[in-house]
């Protein structure tokens, strides 16, 4: 599941739900390679976007609810403090690693393992809708109540009973599962991202270090940590569906069943690799995430120190922050905007890029040709690669600019759509698995990073609009593609993945030239 993140706004006061970092640009010209640069220390994963830091709901943070000042009036901080910050920074990403170890290791394996009547994908779609809600209006209310930590903690909670619906799978036990994981989403990322702000500006006070660069070191820290959760969650599902296949023969005519010739419901009856595996195997896989789950949550529990450490000379101020429908309000006020409508496209493509990548790539090309037990150590290379990406497509775009770039991802990701329509998988293929998955992987991070970033660019002051408009058009493209995927062949879903691309890729490089444009009329003038 793509993960929203924070920003806290100077004016607002404002935990805003984005998905990737960029550095502070205060109030100067915005420099789109100087941005993309910056990226490429504070992302590392699909993304997320750091503008400004402020201390009013953050602060409403650490008191659990109670108003703040943007400062620690002389509060004296012992010199093992900053060993504290550091130890609770460590124990947070640790947290977050193990439980999303179990969350995208169990997200990965619905499309196949509860392939029936489409019940594994309906119940992704379902977290995407209830994502929409909780990062609209859930965040700001549950963070003031409980304070940081405990949202955190109570939302790590919400996504158990979705593991616990895999020992009983059904519409009755999926359905109501994946609504409280989406209710528990955006309090979570707000939370997370609202603590390291914290705990960055004392941690800032405490060694002198400018606070914007801690904020990045930390984030960047956070990253590093959680990536290794697509490695380990899928190591789990693999190494457990491996180990009773020493004497399983591979069904491998399926060139004509397979790729692009999938439809639901037709290959899994003719198909062996695409049958569920045992029973006791996906109770394994199920406990040992739950268990995962439970873990962290007592992690963080136990082990993160509560904001309220920092409570003291911070109680005069007040800041309520835009949220319910303020921000829906000003979320549909953006569509006015040309620049807005244009890039509404190719948002909408990266979740359905995302939902096809992880319904049905791996269900009607890896399961269906080389067998369920090897999904996850396709999507292991998938996330190493995406990485990899996200990280250096901040060097490239200082050499180059950025359109030269996602011109460069759009045609790779091109040519390797195409290149599905074309492509019959056999058991006998399987580098061939890795190298797309990998390219893949290299294209979503220039993608998500990029895109994410230029709408920053675009709309300076309106950042609350700008990224709700964002998280709005790409959940719903997951939505749109997971409710499709039952119904509709692989070849067409692809047709659909190039229109979109083909139609984003125009919207965006218009608005570049429209901004490219006005640039040049300035410097006329």
């Amino acid at each position: 599941m793509s993960h929203c993140h924070t920003k806290l706004n100077n004016r607002t006061g404002q935990c805003n739900n984005i998905q990737y970092m960029t550095m502070d640009n205060s109030n100067e010209k915005h420099d789109v390679d100087e941005l993309s640069s910056n990226i490429q220390d504070i992302t590392k994963e699909e993304n997320f976007k750091q503008e400004e830091t402020s201390m009013t709901t953050v602060r409403q943070c650490a008191n659990g609810g109670e108003t703040g000042t943007s400062d620690n009036n002389g509060m004296e901080y012992k010199p093992s403090e900053k060993w504290r910050i550091l130890k609770n920074i460590s124990v947070i990403s640790l947290a977050f690693m193990v439980h999303f170890t179990a969350f995208q290791g169990a997200g990965n394996l619905q499309s196949s393992v509860n392939a029936a009547e489409g019940l594994g994908t309906v119940s992704l779609a379902t977290i995407y809708f209830s994502l929409i809600l909780s990062n609209v209006f859930l965040p700001v209310v549950m963070i003031r109540r409980l304070g940081c930590k405990w949202a955190v903690a109570v939302s790590f909670i919400a996504y158990m009973p979705y593991i616990g619906a895999q020992f009983y799978p059904t519409f009755y036990t999926m359905i109501p599962a994946g609504l409280l994981v989406g209710l528990g989403g955006g309090p979570l990322w707000c939370g997370k991202c609202t603590y390291l702000s914290v705990v960055s500006e004392i941690y800032s006070e405490l060694t002198g270090v400018p606070a914007d660069t801690v904020v990045v070191r930390f984030f960047g820290f956070f990253f590093m940590i959680f990536q290794l959760a697509q490695v380990w969650g899928n190591l789990i599902s693999s190494t457990v569906f491996s180990s009773g296949d020493s004497n399983r023969t591979l069904f491998n005519n399926v060139s004509e069943i397979c790729g692009s010739n999938f439809c639901p419901g037709n290959a899994a009856n003719e198909n062996s690799n695409m049958q569920r595996p045992p029973d006791e195997q996906i109770y394994m896989v199920a406990g040992i995430y739950l268990a995962c789950m439970v873990s962290a949550c007592i992690i963080v529990a136990v082990g993160v120190d509560s904001l309220r450490r920092y409570k003291e000379g911070t109680r005069e101020g007040s800041g309520t922050g835009l949220s319910g429908f303020k921000l829906l309000a000003i979320t549909l006020k953006l569509l006015k905007e040309r620049n807005q409508l244009l890039i509404i496209p190719i948002t909408m493509f990266l979740g359905v890029d995302q939902a096809f990548l992880g319904a049905d790539y791996t269900a009607e090309y890896v399961a269906c040709a080389w067998g369920i037990s090897n999904i996850g150590y396709v999507m292991i290379c998938y996330g190493i690669t995406n990485s990899i990406s996200a990280i250096g497509t901040g060097s490239l775009v200082k050499m180059t600019g950025r359109v030269p770039v996602v011109c460069c991802a759009f045609l790779l990701h091109l040519g390797l759509l195409i290149g599905l329509l074309t492509w019959a998988p056999t058991p006998d293929d399987n580098i061939l698995f890795f190298v797309v998955i990998g390219l893949w992987g290299i294209c979503d991070g220039v993608w998500l990073v990029q895109i994410n970033a230029y709408c920053g660019i675009l709309f300076p002051s309106r950042e609350e609009a700008a990224y709700s408009n964002f998280r709005l058009w790409e959940s719903l493209g997951y939505i749109i593609a997971y409710a499709y995927s039952v119904y509709l062949c692989s070849a067409v879903k692809i047709y659909i993945l190039i229109a979109l691309l083909i139609v984003g890729m125009a919207g965006y490089l218009a608005v570049e030239w429209q901004e490219k444009k006005k640039l040049r009329e300035k410097a006329i003038q």
